[in-house]
């Protein structure tokens, strides 16, 4: 009497199928805990954002118009403030480059002038639809805010509770 050892077609077939169902109630949870990872960073980054530009105006790094009120900066004057990095950033090098975690981040800083005050606006839009459902707007209030319908956000958006 010879004994059979190792496993039969049928029943390599139901570890497969029940491996294949397990993935199946994983994975889009996986996706949709990796999305609000990534929504996270995004706020994240737009809050040191804003504290660098807090920093970057106070300590007056760039004044256009001479009156002795500080300038917002680029993402490339917040990593290196005063031109000859002397000075510590305020942003690491991969935010200045405009993408981190899934973002894509684009700041725009206006130099105040003519009786009109500095601003800047900083919007965070997700690199694709598994980055992010939702798209986030900063600016100079310091107020982070969104939209969720895939529309860029703007001043007009929900702000971030």
């Amino acid at each position: 009497m010879k004994k059979n050892l190792g496993f039969t077609l049928i029943e390599l077939m139901i570890v497969v199928a029940i491996i294949a169902i397990i993935a199946a109630i994983a994975i889009p949870s996986l996706l949709r805990s990796r999305m609000s990872a990534n929504e996270a960073g995004a706020i994240g980054s737009l809050r040191t954002i804003s504290a660098g530009e807090v920093s970057f105006q106070a300590a007056c790094y760039q004044d256009a118009d001479g009156d002795g009120v500080g300038d917002y900066g680029t993402l490339a004057q917040l990593l290196n403030p005063d031109g000859v990095a002397g000075v510590p950033g305020y942003i690491d090098e991969v935010l200045a480059a405009g993408s981190k975690h899934g973002y894509n981040f684009t700041l725009n800083a206006v130099a105040g002038g003519g009786g009109a005050p500095a601003t800047y606006t900083c919007n965070a839009d997700p690199q694709s639809p598994q980055s992010g459902r939702r798209t986030f707007f900063l600016d100079e209030s310091g107020v982070i805010r969104f939209e969720n319908t895939g529309a860029a956000a703007t001043v007009a958006s929900t702000p971030l509770g």
